[in-house]
């Protein structure tokens, strides 16, 4: 159980946050305030559980604060009703989906000696607040952060977050991952799934290792990205750190966040920017329809199986276990596929005596269907990709580019997020602000054509 410590950190958040948004610019105060809340405050189950209220964590508290203290210090920046016709119609969808879930899921599952509720008015009502402070991050992104000077400040928070927490990341690697057990009084996870390869794999106060060596991927990736961005000394310190992130994304041991770095670094150094964002929108286009090529059998599971074999004989089964529970979530899921079986833990298979969950989710596509059914994932997939296919629809037909460097790094590193939610479940708070930001920057850009009398800018 989380301990006083636990508490007293979520207590002092506002006061952190009023500080920060006292301090620094907006913009910068919200990225400030999210990325630092993500990194140091304590995970599930630390949290206030308000009545009527969905509980209050480190994904949803430090958003709430961010708004009441930009109504209070910025009234007028924020716009929390967006003009957008589709974004409009995703955010009302993704709002008020929870409340289709629970009036098709009334009836109680029973098991000879147990029993899952049924849902009721109140679940609709927790459902849809939850969806609303889930989703805050992307409104208050959307409305601070439409500059590109906005989308370079969140990849220098990534690259300075991801090395001054390498620190307690390598100091986990070495003696075990207890930081958050030493500090808040509990271990946010199974301490199995840590060790690896004779080692262990640093958690902090994330969720999971595989969270962490995501953060490493990402702030490697950042600090590449900014290097191309920069020039003399500050460049070459940029790459060194660059590198130095690679070395703690090995020693995080995951297969995925290494693959990623290995297969992206090319790109995020020497393509172009259009490049960059065009890969990003075929990325987007398979997450997307991943889930429905998974039910009809179109996923190429065999050839990627042996290939992981080829690999890491290990990793192989690992891969083969999910490919077989996602099977058995999908057949689950299509009970009841438009609005899905909500929360109890309802979507997944149960032992028909005592009512023991048999399965194990880890894909987010594949919980958000169980959860929600087809309609909650079209809602939260289709926000997802939405700046990412907005920005590759306006820059077509372009044969140089106008998108700056930096917007379409932060593109495609929320791409590579997208890629990790089809085998993991790492959508966090730094998600939804990345597509938050990148959202209103898509809404601002505007592309600039070739003409006859004009040679193409380029801005890489």
């Amino acid at each position: 159980m989380p301990n006083a410590i636990a508490i007293l950190a979520l207590l002092s958040w506002p006061l952190v946050s009023l500080g920060l948004f006292r301090w620094l610019p907006a913009g910068r105060a919200l990225i400030a305030s999210i990325v630092v809340a993500y990194l140091l405050l304590p995970p599930l189950p630390a949290a206030f559980d308000l009545p009527l209220l969905p509980p209050l964590t480190k994904d949803t508290l430090p958003p709430l604060v961010a708004l009441v203290l930009c109504l209070l210090l910025h009234p007028g920046r924020i716009e929390l009703i967006p003009r957008s016709p589709p974004l409009r119609a995703l955010l009302a969808l993704y709002i008020l989906a929870p409340v289709a879930t629970v009036l098709t899921n009334g009836e109680p599952i029973f098991f000879v000696t147990a029993a899952l509720p049924g849902l009721g008015p109140h679940e609709s009502l927790a459902m849809m607040v939850q969806q609303g402070l889930q989703i805050l991050p992307l409104l208050l992104a959307r409305s601070l952060l439409r500059e590109s000077r906005d989308a370079r400040d969140m990849l220098w928070a990534l690259a300075i977050g991801g090395l001054v927490y390498s620190l307690p990341m390598l100091l986990e690697v070495r003696l075990a991952p207890v930081l958050n057990l030493r500090i808040y009084g509990y271990f946010q996870h199974d301490f199995g799934q840590m060790v690896r390869d004779g080692g262990y794999r640093p958690m902090v106060f994330l969720y999971h290792g595989l969270w962490a060596a995501f953060l490493a991927m990402s702030a490697a990736l950042a600090a590449l990205a900014l290097a191309r961005e920069e020039g003399g000394r500050r460049s070459v310190s940029l790459l060194a750190a660059a590198g130095y992130m690679l070395v703690v994304l090995v020693l995080c041991k995951s297969m995925a966040s290494l693959v990623y770095a290995i297969a992206f670094a090319p790109l995020v150094a020497f393509a172009p920017a259009l490049t960059k964002v065009r890969l990003a929108a075929a990325i987007a286009v398979l997450a997307l329809v991943y889930p429905m090529a998974k039910g009809a059998h179109l996923v190429p599971e065999d050839e990627m199986l042996a290939a992981a074999t080829s690999i890491d004989a290990e990793r192989a089964n690992s891969l083969a276990f999910r490919f077989e529970q996602e099977r058995l979530l999908l057949d689950r899921a299509a009970e009841k596929p438009l609005f899905g079986w909500g929360s109890y833990g309802r979507n997944h298979l149960h032992d028909p005596v005592d009512g023991t969950i048999l399965t194990i989710a880890d894909g987010r596509w594949v919980i958000t269907i169980g959860v929600l059914g087809w309609l909650g994932f079209l809602a939260e997939f289709g926000l997802l990709t939405l700046p990412i296919l907005t920005l590759a629809w306006r820059a077509r037909g372009m044969e140089g580019g106008t998108v700056p460097g930096a917007v379409a790094a932060l593109t495609l590193l929320h791409a590579i997020n997208l890629v990790d939610l089809l085998p993991n479940a790492t959508l966090s708070i730094l998600t939804w602000t990345i597509c938050g930001a990148l959202i209103g920057q898509a809404e601002r850009f505007v592309p600039v054509r070739r003409s006859a009398a004009q040679p193409v800018r380029t801005v890489l």
